[in-house]
């Protein structure tokens, strides 16, 4: 980059943007010239996957399926300083766990690999040298001490922090003069211009006029590392991504992305920004609430169509929410001109019974009946094991009447193993002392029932 860096001081240009200004274009779900539909699920591997990245994943995967079109998973790990172990491999058993695997993912492959964007980094590096080359981006000399004092002073005035984008005005012969001494600084975006007008596909028309509210973006930092806003829009384009399903949070971003898209002379993918999905109390979901992972409901015996469905009835996307949707009825029934701007509150309460009605779905079929009965043994072994004083209750018969007489009345299929209906597996073992505190005639009965004394 440094050796780049001095090349493009010779022949140094103003800023000027590549490619055709983006035009106002009517809300539509047809990709591109026909394309076929291509969407991603981007988490960052720095927590396990949880409920509100189930919803985008679940929403990117049944609009895919919907469109006859490839659902992809890719890993934003670029961030190497907040990286959890075992988060990336967690995100992609949980996607299967779920009944919504990737088409292509780091795990599978495919043809638009790699997809861990820490593999990807010449393909960054390239998009930076063409944004330099057009003046469209320079480098920054800014120390992290500068930067801090210009958001602590920010803050005092009760402003917004922002970038004042200083090294935006430096000469060639400062930034020769600079670059021997920092041979590695960071590649800022030259934000100017009027951002491009886009229409969302959930939240309509849209301009945020990022350069007038914003400094100039940091794209690419000094230790060859992308930031968000190159990383995303780089492998949206190289993996031919049509549509972008993701949070509303990023929706003020997409002003930016758009400018990026337009120096950089690419068409950008169509846009729809899904509403937050909240707690029941309007609360953010947050990693730190314990309950909110999927490892937590799949060790709990919670059925991966009851969390899809419960994750869909408290939104919006569909024609009426209703109970005990399963993913085939999800994908027919959805539609994206149906999502509309209100955040969805779930209520994790009623999950017991969303889980009941899919259980007992599985029940009336003779197939999902013999695989819960394989489940059940294990857990009736794994629950009491010694205690069994009748192997026979294992028996898959027997296991099957028992899940037969009780569907009703049971959420999850560990419910069969607590303390509540112990009796259908073990025998009572009631002490003397239990039984006296029952009837003072203990011995009487007793002896009357099983024809001889207490010991």
């Amino acid at each position: 980059m440094a050796v780049l860096l001095k090349r493009l001081l010779r022949r140094r240009r103003p800023p000027a943007a590549l490619g055709r200004p983006l035009g106002r274009r009517e809300a539509s779900l047809d990709t591109h010239a026909g394309a076929a539909v291509r969407v991603r699920f981007a988490p960052s591997p720095t927590g396990f996957l949880h409920l509100g990245g189930l919803r985008t994943a679940l929403y990117n995967y049944i609009f895919a399926k919907k469109h006859g079109g490839s659902f992809i998973l890719r890993l934003e790990d670029t961030d190497q300083t907040r990286l959890v172990p075992g988060a990336a491999e967690n995100i992609e058993d949980m996607l299967e766990w779920a009944g919504i695997p990737p088409d292509e993912s780091p795990r599978r492959g495919g043809p638009a690999g790699p997809y861990l964007q820490s593999q990807r980094l010449a393909l960054y590096a390239q998009a930076t040298e063409a944004l330099l080359k057009s003046g469209a981006a320079y480098p920054c000399f800014c120390s992290p001490q500068r930067l801090e004092l210009l958001k602590r002073e920010a803050l005092r005035n009760r402003q917004t922090p922002r970038y004042d984008n200083r090294c935006r005005s430096l000469s060639e012969a400062q930034v020769a003069q600079k670059l021997a001494k920092d041979p590695k600084p960071a590649i800022r975006f030259h934000l100017e211009g009027e951002a491009p007008a886009f229409q969302d596909l959930v939240y309509g028309w849209n301009r945020h006029e990022v350069a007038s509210v914003e400094g100039d973006p940091v794209i690419l930092k000094s230790d060859g590392f992308p930031t968000y806003h190159l990383a995303c829009v780089v492998d949206d384009h190289h993996m031919g991504i049509s549509h972008v399903l993701r949070g509303s949070e990023w929706l003020v971003s997409t002003s930016k992305h758009l400018l990026l898209y337009q120096a950089l002379g690419w068409q950008p993918p169509l846009f729809a920004h899904l509403p937050l999905l909240l707690n029941r109390d309007g609360s953010k979901l947050s990693k730190r609430q314990g309950d909110i992972f999927l490892e937590h409901f799949a060790a709990a015996g919670f059925l991966p169509d009851a969390l899809l469905d419960i994750i869909t009835s408290c939104g919006s996307g569909f024609a009426e929410n209703q109970m005990g949707r399963t993913l085939p009825e999800l994908i027919t029934q959805f539609d994206l001109t149906r999502v509309t701007c209100h955040s969805a509150l779930l209520d994790l309460e009623k999950l017991p019974e969303f889980n009941r009605l899919h259980l007992r779905r599985l029940v009336s079929d003779e197939t999902q009946r013999r695989q819960l009965v394989g489940k059940l043994q294990a857990l009736v072994e794994e629950a009491f094991g010694s205690q069994l004083q009748d192997r026979h209750v294992l028996d898959a018969a027997y296991v099957e009447r028992i899940i037969l007489l009780r569907q009703g009345h049971i959420c999850r299929l560990q419910d069969l193993v607590s303390p509540a209906h112990s009796y259908l597996w073990t025998r009572p073992a009631v002490g003397r002392a239990q039984l006296g505190a029952v009837s003072e005639k203990v011995d009487v009965i007793a002896k009357r029932v099983l024809g001889k004394d207490l010991l």
